[in-house]
């Protein structure tokens, strides 16, 4: 009896969630409704069915570009950030920020250059992200974000980006630090030496110690700081990237300088983020 009252229940359990899979769609769900349940429920019918939906296809990098007689602008981030949708409406924002921004000087340029009877030359902006680090704890992003206004020269500027998959959030690597000047301690010899070695292989020439920032040493954590990884499994590295000036004249451009990550960096990171590091 037990047996077959199962099985009765299972068929009529089924044939309701078949009813229920078809007459409703995933689209047909209302806002705020009950599609984490729907979707739930129509895996079940599939997999007693036999059946199984595609996979959803694979993020693709974005690129959107556009250039006119005003501006010529692009805004670019790569798949992995593409396949994390908080970081897709961040971009967005971002993007259409920087665009009415941009335009809104290049148009206000343009006017006065044509009052004054100087002749107008079109502006950019251009932003590109890029992955430094895709590990199973973080995905840490760098932007170089360039900028012309008509002037003798463009200029370069960085941003960094850390999403905690765990936490599925946006954090910052100050929050993984048990303080920031616990690392700027931890980093300084080897900053101010890896950057020196960086300025005799662009000046070719040997450095020679000053008090302006083109030759003594700079703050690392006046700068964009960004973790690496050349593995994907953990974070090794640690990328303090310098703009144009920051370091050297204009025509140095700017300083990637790379730490590995030794026994004072581990030692300043919060103990709950040290899985996500390698061990010296």
């Amino acid at each position: 009896m037990r047996a077959g009252w199962g099985n009765g229940t299972t068929g009529l359990l089924l044939a309701a969630l078949l009813l229920s899979g078809c007459s409703r769609s995933q689209e047909d769900d209302p806002p705020g409704g009950n599609m984490p349940a729907n979707a739930t429920m129509r895996a079940f019918v599939d997999r007693m069915a036999g059946t199984t939906r595609p996979a959803a296809p694979p993020a693709k990098p974005f690129e959107q570009s556009e250039k006119t007689e005003l501006l010529e602008f692009l805004y670019a981030y790569p798949a992995q950030a593409a396949a994390i949708p908080p970081l897709v409406d961040r971009f967005a924002r971002a993007m259409a920020e920087n665009k009415a921004d941009a335009l809104k000087m290049a148009t206000q340029d343009r006017d006065s250059a044509k009052k004054a009877g100087f002749p107008f030359h079109a502006h950019s902006r251009e932003t590109r992200w890029s992955v430094m680090a895709d590990t199973p704890r973080f995905l840490a992003l760098e932007s170089a974000n360039y900028m012309y206004t008509g002037g003798a020269h463009g200029m370069t500027g960085y941003e960094a980006l850390l999403w905690d998959k765990e936490r599925r959030r946006e954090t910052d690597f100050g929050a993984l630090l048990t303080s920031e000047a616990a690392f700027a301690t931890a980093v300084h010899d080897n900053f101010c030496k890896a950057l020196d070695r960086e300025r005799t292989r662009k000046r070719g020439a040997p450095m020679v110690p000053g008090d302006d920032d083109f030759t003594k040493c700079i703050d690392p954590m006046k700068q964009v700081l960004a973790p690496t990884s050349r593995d994907g499994k953990l974070i090794d590295g640690i990328q303090v990237t310098i703009g144009p000036y920051g370091a050297g004249p204009y025509a140095e451009g700017s300083y990637d300088i790379k730490l590995p990550v030794d026994a004072a960096i581990y030692k300043a990171i919060k103990t709950e983020y040290q899985d996500a590091f390698v061990r010296p």
